[in-house]
């Protein structure tokens, strides 16, 4: 096995194992002491109504990604094209960049009511909430890769009159893609976390349900075993996310830059 290879056996061999570790003393714990399933269920009870109740779960889990993915998409489109904007004018970006970090600041506990009731279909809702929680980290990073360009390319590219859309092709954007894809990983969580969010404040039942609505009927019903394994899938849709944004960016930079490379 290469070195590379064993690296990443490692990296994925670990956290598995000390997972293991703590699902067996979880469950050790528990079954020791008798805790009650409706105070905290063992791994085993969660692992066994997860699959008993996944004709409820699992169409909630689709609901929820459907919204998060949209969301997620529209973030950075829309990230993107405001960074672009940005790095134009020095000015431009002064003028609008407090705008983006209200989306920041603002609370989407706070808004999303409003928007709910703005924006007649409720999926639509849900998508903007979600796309307005997880869309300033591209805005942010992106804006910075824009920035980050050196100095001595700079000149290069000064020296030989290059064009302003050939500085953003050829230098702004090759600097910026490490910036844009570590953006892109805390955006694909930040969007599901703003899915969930806007699905407990919507409360939307039927077909449509997302799992943060089951999360609320489980805690409701006391059916505790059902509540952990809708976190567990959501805690897992948010790990794939991530591990996704990971192998997206091997992919594009694994290559030539650094950042990859060095691993």
């Amino acid at each position: 096995m290469t070195e590379r290879g064993a690296d990443t056996l490692l990296r994925f061999a670990m956290p598995v194992a000390i997972a293991l570790v703590v699902l067996g003393i979880w469950e050790a714990l528990v079954r020791a002491y008798e805790v009650p399933a409706y105070l905290v269920p063992a791994p085993s009870v969660v692992a066994r109504t997860l699959v008993a109740d996944w004709p409820i779960l699992g169409p909630s889990l689709a609901v929820t990604l459907e919204t998060t993915l949209a969301a997620f998409a529209i973030a950075v489109v829309l990230g993107t094209l405001t960074a672009f904007l940005f790095v134009q004018s020095r000015w431009i970006e002064i003028s609008l960049f407090p705008y983006a970090v209200l989306l920041q600041v603002t609370p989407i506990v706070a808004i999303a009511p409003l928007i709910i009731i703005w924006v007649k279909d409720t999926q639509v809702a849900l998508v903007v909430c979600a796309a307005i929680v997880a869309i300033f980290p591209v805005i942010a990073n992106t804006t910075l890769g824009l920035r980050s360009v050196d100095p001595g390319l700079a000149a290069l590219f000064s020296m030989y009159k290059a064009t302003r859309f050939q500085r953003l092709v050829r230098l702004r954007v090759p600097s910026a893609a490490p910036y844009f894809f570590g953006g892109l990983r805390i955006a694909s969580g930040l969007a599901l976390i703003g899915a969930v969010v806007a699905e407990f404040v919507a409360g939307t039942g039927g077909h449509a349900a997302g799992l943060a609505y089951q999360i609320l009927q489980a805690g409701y019903q006391l059916n505790i075993p059902r509540l952990f394994a809708a976190l567990f899938l959501v805690t897992l849709a948010g790990v794939a996310l991530f591990a996704a944004m990971v192998w997206l960016s091997n992919l594009a930079l694994g290559r030539w830059h650094e950042s990859e490379i060095a691993g």
